[in-house]
């Protein structure tokens, strides 16, 4: 995001016609994947974060994830994009999972792991930055998930909460991508919750030579790989969007899961 300079003597103007805002997020529509329709988009407007400018009131979702010790990644870096897929239709269940979530929460270090990420993707890209999809998942959504693919080949994909679910339910996952200043995201070479071989990162020569992914898509995820492993995360072979903080081992371990 660009600096904006505030002349002084307009500062109280513009902070009164903040106020007079409908409403403190942005909204808008997208289209829905499945299911033919519309859903909201929500993202917190950057100039929130401007000195005396109360953020909007936290859901009771948003505070039990704070109350566990966990971090809103924009108040480590308000830099960072945040479009939460599952607070929308565009998802592979086709419907709103996250009702009462729109701030994506990390573990501290996790926080700044992204944070460090970011910055370095700056270094070597000024013009992108990182859009979170999805950060920690309260364990309830994640039984949705689970029931929607318990029984089919995709089971893979989803940790099982009877055994402990997966990272994003310590709030030691992220799922990222990458997008221009404007928002505009990225080719990557599949959609976000893609099960096809196309999401793949452990044979993407193949991919690219077969013609399933583009040149730019290929050099896209090398990219994001980059600042994220560099940074302390690890990439996982069958989801180019997703990065690990610690082991799943570790996780059951030490960390308590998010109700």
């Amino acid at each position: 995001m660009k600096k904006r300079r505030i002349l002084c003597g307009w500062l109280p103007v513009f902070l009164l016609l903040l106020a007079c805002r409908e409403s403190p997020y942005r909204t808008g529509t997208t289209g829905s994947i499945g299911t033919g329709g519309k859903d909201r988009m929500v993202e917190v407007d950057d100039s929130l974060l401007l000195k005396g400018v109360a953020l909007p009131a936290e859901s009771g979702t948003e505070r039990s994830m704070r109350e566990m010790g966990l971090v809103d990644v924009r108040e480590a870096d308000f830099s960072l994009r945040v479009r939460l897929v599952y607070a929308t239709v565009e998802n592979f269940t086709g419907k709103v999972l996250y009702t009462d979530l729109r701030k994506a929460f990390l573990l501290p270090e996790m926080a700044e792991r992204l944070k460090g990420a970011h910055r370095r993707l700056k270094q070597i890209r000024p013009d992108l930055r990182i859009t979170v999809y999805d950060a920690a998942r309260p364990m309830h959504v994640q039984q949705e998930l689970w029931d929607r693919v318990k029984g089919t080949p995709e089971y893979i994909f989803v940790g099982n909460p009877a055994q402990g679910g997966g990272l994003h339910n310590y709030g030691a996952a992220v799922d990222v991508t990458l997008s221009g200043l404007d928002g505009q995201e990225l080719d990557m070479g599949s959609a976000y919750d893609c099960f096809g071989e196309e999401a793949r990162t452990d044979h993407e020569e193949v991919l690219l030579a077969a013609g399933k992914i583009t040149r730019s898509a290929y050099r896209n995820r090398k990219l994001l790989r980059q600042v994220m492993t560099e940074s302390g995360f690890s990439s996982l072979p069958g989801e180019w969007w997703h990065f690990n903080g610690l082991s799943r081992k570790e996780a059951l371990a030490t960390l308590k899961s998010i109700p």
